[in-house]
């Protein structure tokens, strides 16, 4: 063989001692040049080839040819020469420390997920309590962050600018000033920019903030292909008043859609449910053409289409002539978590949210029951524990428990369902999946906006809004504290405290089922 044939076949492995490093185990083609092994010892030391001196017994290597420094197998040959500087990327993602925050996003920290503070720009709690409020909404931020105006209007710089402020408010952290929401608001309704004496802006009726702002979405945010704005299909209330003069027997009835259900306040009501059936009330004067004059109908309203989302004015301000302002009524007016409105309700939606209830009961049933025999399970347990000796469940507790609804529940017939539960259980439901996600008539609080003061135009506005660990926060302009159900409950008035203005529902609905490793 050639000397170029030994070496193309003979590969070696050698080691390099570079100042006080030893690199071992170097395989060195030799069939290709040398420049290739210095392209290695690069890659070993950081040493660039034209700045590598090779030595290989005495020899020093050269680029092209390997000549006299021909390594042999298992030979250590020597390296010199410096170490190119390498330039060193600042570690990535590293995690951040709360000492290492700056104390203003230390101070919000904890209730970063809620949103942000709204900064107090002069008497505009009540818009900040309101804004507050509609943020709690999620499907209406997204229908927000959908919109695209179509025309620059005074209404559609308005909900563009709410757009942005709701926005803004998703990143939490610190409070901001809402100016350019304040702005359009107070171009779009001149209202809002009165000023009292001094030059000061004046307070201003939150409720009125609220009805006004969403008469101003309802007109612009639209989802393409939708039979109805999207307040109307989150919000809207359609009622049927029907009207009866006693003296001529004549009968009425009208249709219409508001936004809230208004609970009026009089001396015999104590209970939320109580004042907004005194609230559907409506007696009128209106013309007789039995009797050829004006009579009065005396009548009430029902309900005929239930939204997701329920608002209730608390009607707790009336104008006073003598002092010409806005009085405020005290009482103590009560109210729960959750609101039942099926007796609210038209003949025909009743029958439409029977099925639903019924399966929304026997879910709540198999829930309990389900809990009460885990919790007799890990009794069980703890006893044989105890005692030394182990217990078989009644059922695979190992992935759960099975509710076997083969038969149908007095209250649902045949129907069944499941409801959220506490405790990790496998459901088993029957008829009830065909009323899945179907409303109940029932609803669940998740905001309140209440007010502090005697009149609407002074005092202090702020939102209560349910978060999604189910803890409440408190909205109070730039602060944000955690509250919980029994601070909610004591806002029902009698005093000079904070008490419920607005009240936001939930449609409870009837749950699917609930399958879910213990």
């Amino acid at each position: 063989q050639t000397g170029a044939e030994h070496l193309s076949t003979m590969p070696v492995i050698v080691s390099c001692k570079w100042g006080k490093e030893v690199y071992s185990d170097i395989n060195v083609d030799l069939a290709e040049s040398p420049l290739m092994f210095k392209s290695q010892l690069f890659a070993l030391t950081g040493v660039p080839p034209e700045k590598q001196k090779v030595m290989i017994k005495g020899a020093l290597l050269k680029d092209e040819e390997w000549g006299k420094a021909t390594p042999k197998d298992g030979q250590q040959i020597m390296l010199m020469g410096s170490a190119e500087a390498k330039s060193v990327d600042p570690p990535k993602n590293l995690p951040t420390f709360v000492e290492d925050l700056p104390e203003s996003q230390q101070e919000h920290l904890a209730t970063k997920d809620y949103g942000s503070g709204l900064q107090n720009l002069g008497n505009t709690c009540y818009m900040n309590s309101v804004v507050q409020c509609m943020y709690a909404v999620q499907p209406l931020r997204q229908a927000l962050v959908e919109f695209k105006p179509v025309i620059q209007d005074p209404a559609s710089k308005l909900v563009v600018a709410a757009k942005e402020l709701m926005q803004d408010m998703s990143s939490g952290g610190e409070p901001f000033a809402p100016f350019l929401f304040l702005q359009q608001l107070r171009a779009q309704f001149p209202q809002f920019a009165q000023q009292g004496q001094g030059g000061a802006f004046s307070q201003q009726d939150a409720e009125e903030c609220w009805t006004n702002l969403m008469y101003a979405l309802r007109e612009k945010v639209k989802v393409e292909g939708a039979a109805q704005p999207v307040v109307e299909q989150l919000f809207g209330i359609k009622t049927l008043l029907q009207l009866k003069c006693e003296q001529s027997e004549e009968e009425m009835q009208e249709e219409a859609t508001t936004y809230a259900l208004k609970c009026n306040i009089d001396s015999t009501i104590n209970h939320l449910h109580d004042g907004i059936t005194l609230g559907l009330k409506d007696d009128r004067e209106k013309h007789s053409e039995v009797l050829g004059c004006p009579a009065v109908f005396k009548g009430s309203s029902v309900v005929t289409r239930l939204p997701p989302f329920l608002t209730v004015q608390m009607v707790r301000f009336f104008y006073k002539v003598d002092t010409r302002s806005k009085a405020k009524v005290l009482r103590k007016v009560s109210f729960s978590l959750e609101l039942d409105v099926y007796d609210l309700c038209a003949p025909e939606l009743k029958k439409t949210l029977d099925g639903p209830r019924a399966a929304y009961k026997e879910a709540q049933d198999l829930a309990i029951e389900a809990t009460k025999k885990l919790k007799n399970s890990a009794k069980a347990a703890a006893a044989a524990a105890a005692a030394g000796t182990s217990v078989v469940p009644p059922s695979s507790s190992a992935t759960g428990m099975e509710v076997d609804t083969a038969k149908p529940s007095k209250a649902a017939g045949s129907a069944s369902g499941s409801a959220p539960m506490d405790t990790d259980t496998t459901l088993v439901t029957g008829s009830s999946s065909s009323h899945v996600g179907a409303e109940t008539g029932k609803y669940a609080l998740f905001g309140v906006l209440t007010h502090k003061g005697r009149s609407a135009d002074s005092g202090h506005y702020v939102a209560w809004t349910k978060q999604a660990n189910g803890k409440w926060a408190l909205f109070d302009d730039e602060d944000i504290t955690e509250k919980s159900d029994e601070d909610i409950l004591a806002l029902s008035g009698g005093g000079d405290w904070h008490m419920a203005y607005l009240l936001l529902y939930k449609a409870v609905t009837v749950p699917g089922p609930v399958v879910s490793a213990a």
